[in-house]
């Protein structure tokens, strides 16, 4: 089968950091399902992976952490999918990726593709869905339906893959929705999406929160990095929580956590998958819920940027335009 791999852990500019290859067709058992990829997307954690090391790889390994596709075939314990479904999913970071013409996942973490959007529209949704989702309704406890309407949610970094899903998913909890944004085209993005709120994280964003007249926020979310921990800890309300996404070893200071009883909760929606928690199905339930909010109008996709084909040229001008850390939405890469 074709796919894109790598063998040295190279800079993006450099022509080797990704090589278009032909490996094995891999063969589906126990639980898991055969996708012929139409579409992938590209993440920062992609990027992460890809850093500079000193690792070299002597069969070439596959990226790819979004995917969208057609089932091929089956193993042995598959309950959930057939051959021939349409299907979307995030993959787990321990096993081969999406950059490939077909993929194992398991069926556990893989949720049925909405019906109103192409392979490249629904490519763009798995892995920040699955990360914003979680982030909510998991690690911040907030209930989807409806329980915590009129509260309020500061969303840092909202531009980006993870914030575009997640400023609908707390708008359709009923939840206030505070954005930050720095660049006109990203704040008039998230305002499309459905933002309440903007306010620009170069700049002092207590000030900014109170002058909307909020003076804690119930709920803080950090989709980019921790250099906002301060902000965050000065702005949540006494007894909420903050969640994050962003790996640091940034200084957190915790006094004023403790002194709020406030909680702080990781977000790693790889983890279900990695360590096989009972609760692993609950990732192909939340992927299939959002599935029928979309077909429903409620949720749109966040794609912004399509590339063709999937080939190592293209894997190439992706990363490169998510290190710029500019890019808005997500970028999708579609058909080998």
């Amino acid at each position: 089968m074709k796919a894109v791999g790598l063998t040295h852990y190279l800079p993006i500019t450099d022509p080797n950091s990704f090589l278009d290859v032909e490996l094995p067709t891999p063969q589906a058992t126990g639980r898991d399902l055969l996708v012929r990829v139409k579409a992938v997307s590209v993440n920062p954690v992609d990027t992460k992976v890809r850093v500079s090391k000193d690792t070299v790889e002597d069969v070439p390994r596959v990226l790819g952490w979004d995917a969208s596709g057609i089932v091929e075939a089956v193993g042995p314990d598959v309950t959930l999918f057939a051959p021939g479904d349409e299907v979307y999913y995030a993959g787990d970071i321990t096993r081969p990726g999406s950059n490939s013409e077909f993929q194992l996942v398991d069926e556990r973490i893989t949720g049925k593709k909405p019906e109103t959007l192409s392979f490249a529209e629904a490519a763009a949704l798995p892995l920040t869905t699955l990360t914003a989702y979680e982030s909510f309704f998991d690690r911040l406890g907030i209930d989807r339906n409806g329980t915590n309407a009129g509260e309020t949610i500061l969303i840092v970094g909202a531009g980006g893959g993870v914030g575009s899903i997640g400023i609908q998913l707390a708008k359709a909890a009923g939840l206030v929705v505070i954005a930050t944004a720095s660049r006109s085209e990203t704040s008039d993005w998230v305002r499309d999406l459905g933002a309440d709120h903007v306010v620009n994280h170069r700049e002092d964003m207590v000030a900014q929160v109170r002058a909307l007249g909020i003076h804690h926020v119930d709920h803080i979310a950090i989709f980019n990095d921790m250099r906002h921990w301060d902000t965050a800890v000065e702005l949540i309300r006494p007894q909420g929580g903050i969640v994050s996404i962003d790996a640091t070893d940034l200084p957190m200071p915790m006094a004023g956590m403790k002194m709020k009883a406030a909680s702080l909760h990781w977000e790693f929606m790889f983890a279900r998958a990695m360590h096989e928690t009972p609760d692993m199905i609950e990732q192909h339930k939340l992927l299939n819920h959002v599935s029928a909010e979309i077909d429903a109008g409620r949720i749109r996709t966040t794609l912004e940027t399509v590339l063709s084909p999937i080939n190592a040229e293209n894997l190439r001008k992706a990363h490169a335009l998510i290190e710029t850390k500019t890019a808005k939405g997500k970028v999708v890469i579609k058909g080998f």
